[in-house]
């Protein structure tokens, strides 16, 4: 705050506790001509209602008063007054730290025996289950969803296709770490009938029927060309880089042929941010541990679906 703005709040507030306390004395001084507190006012309601000028209550008008002293005290102690931070030196910062300290000294112990056991027995455990599911609405739902069925473009977690594998160490790292995703463009390489050629070969690996035939073939041999770096000569995908499985029913941007297309020629970006510096190792424990149960509610161990990817 510079010092322009503090001088401004400044004069603004102290102007305002002086302006309610000339006010009350104004409105407490009586008037020329003005009734005494035993006659009426000379007002008259439903035809006999009369009202006494009387003077208000000693005791209400020294809460008024009162209150004026509070703020004043308040603004000597505390911040309010501009820069001057008061003779306390309390701040909303210092308060927040001193509360989240004390939040945590009391819950650290539980988190750290929560640490210590394995997922698979973790998300068995309906207590830390708790934990975990507010953790992940705090921290996870804005883009999994609050069911965790994700959207277009973020992953649903409870299924068991995996961009980067479901065992539980590797969700731990993914939330710890964050994830960076990233598929470049290829229509400067392919062209405009490259894109659609290799749209139409993608389309049907996953055993739908192919559309165009011939666009099928030709695009197989470019996708031999370009693609299989990433996504494997059969289009399985490599969890080592989060390549996405072409070969199954999952799409995290939609699997039309439009979709495709689009994909193909412009690339994707996605980026997952890590929660290791928000959250802490013993938190993150307890999360993974919640999102292992969304795909496993029996807690069985990550099956041979869990090398594939969405």
């Amino acid at each position: 705050m510079n010092n322009f703005w503090s001088v401004f709040i400044i004069v603004l507030a102290l102007a305002n506790i002086a302006g309610c306390w000339l006010l009350i004395r104004w409105t407490a001084k009586p008037r020329p001509g003005e009734a005494s507190a035993d006659q009426t006012t000379g007002h008259v309601w439903d035809g006999d209602l009369m009202e006494y000028n009387k003077p208000m209550p000693r005791w209400w008008l020294w809460l008024f008063y009162i209150t004026i002293v509070f703020a004043l005290g308040y603004l000597v102690l505390y911040p309010g007054l501009g820069k001057f931070t008061g003779l306390l030196g309390w701040s909303q910062y210092d308060a927040y730290e001193q509360q989240v300290a004390a939040a945590e000294k009391r819950v650290a112990p539980l988190f750290e025996e929560y640490a210590a056991t394995p997922i698979p027995e973790l998300a068995q455990n309906s207590d830390a289950m708790d934990t975990g599911r507010r953790l992940f609405a705090n921290n996870c739902a804005v883009c999994h969803g609050s069911d965790a069925r994700g959207a277009t473009g973020y992953p649903n977690l409870t299924d068991n296709d995996w961009l980067y594998g479901g065992a539980p160490e590797t969700i731990e790292r993914t939330i710890l770490g964050g994830r960076n995703g990233m598929m470049p463009g290829w229509k400067p390489v392919l062209g405009e009938d490259g894109v659609k050629e290799v749209a139409a070969y993608v389309y049907q690996l996953n055993g739908r029927k192919p559309q165009n035939p011939d666009l099928v073939a030709a695009g197989k041999e470019r996708f031999a060309a370009t693609c299989v770096g990433c996504h494997g000569v059969d289009g399985t995908g490599n969890q080592a880089i989060g390549a996405p499985n072409l070969t199954d029913d999952t799409w995290l941007h939609g699997g039309s042929i439009e979709q495709i297309r689009d994909i193909v020629a412009n690339g994707r970006s996605n980026e997952m941010p890590a929660h290791a510096d928000l959250l802490g190792e013993d938190r993150v424990h307890v999360l993974a541990a919640y999102v292992y149960s969304l795909s496993h509610p029996d807690g069985a161990a990550a099956t041979p679906k869990d090398s594939e990817s969405p």
